[in-house]
């Protein structure tokens, strides 16, 4: 079983990759993938914040 830490580390991750995806698509207009995208982006934003993560620094979309 992962502990916190690597559950932290890994939405992390992947909370990075997700706004690089969403930037592209919006700068490709590419609405339909933006909006598919987003709906992760906001799981992992409510992930990170239940647990404890301050993500002010780390959200580049500031949705």
């Amino acid at each position: 079983m992962p502990s916190q830490a690597d559950i932290i580390r890994d939405s992390i991750n992947e909370f990075s990759r997700i706004q690089d995806w969403m930037i592209l698509a919006k700068k490709n207009n590419d609405i339909e993938t933006y909006e598919q995208i987003r709906k992760r982006y906001i799981e992992l934003k409510v992930t990170l914040s239940s647990l404890s993560v301050n993500i002010t620094e780390l959200d580049r979309i500031k949705e």
